[in-house]
């Protein structure tokens, strides 16, 4: 017959303290089962196999270990009264606890984002928990302790302390959202606790501005000569064929492959949203293609920065080396700025604030939604405000004179 209860590991974990778990035993073989919270040795009653009261969440941790210890209990019986004759690691695959507390959630939901491929996700989620832990001195927190005033302190921290943003803090807090959302979903927390919202702790990004080229700046860019620097002209090479198509993202322009272009037209699925169409293959898209075509019997991508990567369908790999790709590519756009005296911003991403400012209330906003491969029409609107000015100009020209 097997047996269940509650220890504390004799090994520590990285901050020095014991992780919490449920033993099962059966015969001479034994499995464990951790439950997501660590505490110092000097806390833990070892005959009552409970924390002690001097411990500062003896209490909600004494509650947890209660309610794990009777599931796991109840499962045993279950197994009894079917007879099955099993082994400890089973049961224990059976009875696998939750995590119950924010960083062990948070620590599993990384984890599915990196076996998922999404690492650029991973690359930015990772220090935000790390700035949330240092805030709360590198201490655990139940989702309960997630409080208006607690998160209010936290945006003061991230300010004050940390220097950052105020874009910056909100992608902060939209993490431990959506992990607060996930410990309601997964019935670890009750939504009464929930911080976020009206008249609690509100979720809304500023306005930030963006600002690309004119057509006089495309234009010089375009012309100038780049011969003597292959990098740069490169550099300048993506930039234009991001920008001849819609503003594509520059994940996006790295992944083309020769294939893609069929009957003078751009074939693709918009990573971002996986939204498929095709697009017309301009003269001047063409005539950059042509400085690469030398690749074409040799390499899969048009553009050779994918080229260290055998499966393309390797998500994480892909996203890891575009992301050390865009920012030697934006280096050499920096460059190409100086040469330009261009006073303006030049990166990647701007390719596709220029193709928003030169199109600006040209373009009617159903045919921007479907080149920017927009989802919904709204984000469209919202973005495409930032660039049309005809009316507000004329308004103030009514006044001014």
């Amino acid at each position: 017959m097997a047996s269940v209860k509650i220890i504390l590991r004799t090994k520590s974990n990285k901050d020095g303290l014991h992780p919490l778990a449920l033993q099962i035993i059966k015969g001479t073989s034994k499995s464990i089962s951790h439950l997501g919270h660590a505490i110092d040795p000097k806390f833990w009653d070892k005959k009552e196999r409970r924390v002690k009261k001097s411990h500062p969440n003896s209490r909600r941790i004494n509650n947890l270990l209660s309610v794990k210890l009777a599931e796991a209990e109840a499962k045993l019986i279950e197994f009894e009264v079917d007879k099955k004759d099993i082994s400890p690691k089973v049961i224990k695959d059976n009875i696998k606890t939750k995590p119950s507390s924010f960083f062990s959630l948070a620590n599993s939901y990384i984890e599915n984002l990196d076996q998922s491929g999404k690492y650029n996700r991973v690359n930015t989620e990772k220090p935000r928990l790390k700035h949330f832990k240092a805030f709360l001195k590198e201490r655990d927190i139940s989702f309960q302790e997630i409080t208006v005033d607690l998160l209010n302190r936290y945006r003061a921290y991230l300010k004050g302390v940390r220097k950052v943003s105020e874009r910056t803090i909100i992608n902060h807090l939209i993490l431990i959202r959506t992990i607060f959302n996930l410990a309601i979903k997964s019935n670890i927390v009750d939504a009464k606790y929930y911080p976020f919202g009206k008249d609690k702790v509100p979720i809304k990004f500023p306005q930030s501005i963006k600002i690309g080229l004119n057509k006089e700046e495309v234009e010089t860019l375009e012309q100038l000569d780049l011969s003597s620097t292959p990098h740069l002209n490169h550099a300048r090479n993506v930039w234009l064929f991001s920008f001849y198509f819609a503003g594509m993202r520059v994940s996006d322009v790295l992944r083309l492959t020769w294939n893609d272009f069929k009957d003078m037209r751009l074939h693709y699925a918009m990573g971002k949203n996986k939204k498929a169409g095709s697009l017309k293959t301009s003269e001047k898209a063409l005539r950059i293609l042509e400085q690469y075509r030398h690749r074409e019997d040799t390499y899969r991508t048009v553009f050779p920065e994918l080229d260290r990567i055998e499966d393309l369908k390797n998500e994480y790999d892909v996203q890891r080396i575009t992301s050390y790709e865009d920012k030697k590519l934006n280096t050499a756009l920096k460059e190409i700025a100086g040469k330009m005296k261009l006073k303006k911003k030049l990166t990647m991403h701007i390719a596709r604030h220029t193709f928003g400012n030169i199109s600006s209330d040209k373009i009617s906003i159903q045919m921007l939604q479907k080149l920017y491969r927009h989802s919904s029409i709204t984000t469209t609107i919202g973005y495409q405000a930032n660039f049309i000015h005809k009316d507000a100009d004329d308004a103030l020209d009514a006044v001014i004179g």
